[in-house]
């Protein structure tokens, strides 16, 4: 198992941890203090250790080495988790719109003052909790703790939300205790535009959507700095979870030998994974070169 794939596992595993304490909070301060949208909120956290679980399955199965059965290893795995994750995400949205909408035609009492001091630490709990495993996802890669890292910031959203609608409520006296609602159905169209830009990304990495123009450029300009190859003429990338899959057609001398085509195809290879270390496999095709000079 990878580095990568190791701290993307811890990442998910902080995830869980935090996320079956905050919801045990979030119920019972809903329950004493008389509020639904935290209760809502606190549903929601424990719904987000699935989805932290998920992630850290599909890390785990994407961490196992090729076989015979999946010669491009299990890469994949960590896609599909992040399309779940990503579909929760959405669910998530559509459950709070709906919760949101019936609270704020059902008279019900104000929330306690407490209530709010329990908001402010789950949303800086949760916020800094998205960073770190944001980070994480950036720097391995993985779109499925990405997901995982916007489902904190989508709790992070959804308990910012509560604090603005209570404290409202509270101000405002009777006639007002529907703020927090309409504070939670604002939060439920930031998570579900947020769900839905991550489920196209995770889509394309599971339909083999090339990556951006950069990376293909970086990829032949490193084969092109290897000596005696003439020219590229066509690169192909996919992605594999957090992995690339690199097919390369490279032009040297038409006059070069078998072998020593054979040879420099190897050199190819070689350089562009030591450069790139989140490429795991180059297929290089050799062709003859038929430019001038």
């Amino acid at each position: 198992m990878s580095g990568e794939t190791t701290r993307g596992i811890r990442a998910a595993q902080a995830g869980i941890v935090a996320n079956a304490g905050l919801a045990v909070i979030k119920i019972l301060a809903g329950v004493v203090g008389h509020s639904m949208a935290l209760i809502a909120d606190g549903i929601e956290s424990a719904a987000d250790i699935l989805s932290s679980t998920i992630v850290l399955g599909g890390l785990r199965i994407a961490g196992r080495d090729p076989d015979q059965d999946y010669p491009f290893g299990y890469g994949k795995a960590e896609s599909v988790a992040a399309a779940m994750v990503s579909l929760m995400l959405l669910g998530a949205a559509a459950g709070i719109a709906v919760q949101a909408a019936r609270e704020i035609v059902t008279p019900h009492r104000t929330p306690a003052f407490f209530t709010l001091a329990v908001l402010v630490g789950v949303v800086i709990v949760k916020e800094l909790l998205f960073r770190r495993v944001k980070a994480v996802a950036a720097s391995v890669g993985s779109q499925a703790v990405q997901a995982d890292a916007w489902h904190h910031r989508s709790d992070a959203l959804t308990s910012g939300a509560a604090f603005v609608g209570i404290t409202i409520a509270l101000m405002g006296g009777p006639g007002w205790e529907a703020a927090d609602d309409w504070a939670a159905l604002a939060a439920a169209a930031v998570i579900a535009w947020n769900g839905q830009k991550l489920l196209r990304t995770t889509v394309g990495a599971l339909m083999d959507r090339a990556p951006g123009p950069d990376t293909l450029r970086q990829i032949e300009a490193i084969a092109s700095m290897v000596p005696d190859v003439r020219a590229i003429e066509k690169t192909i990338v996919r992605r594999a979870g957090m992995f690339y899959f690199v097919d390369l057609h490279v032009q040297a001398d038409p006059s070069m030998p078998l072998r020593d085509a054979h040879i420099l195809s190897g050199k190819v290879k070689r350089a562009i994974m030591a450069s790139l270390p989140a490429v795991r496999g180059v297929l290089v095709h050799m062709e003859p070169y038929e430019g001038q000079g």
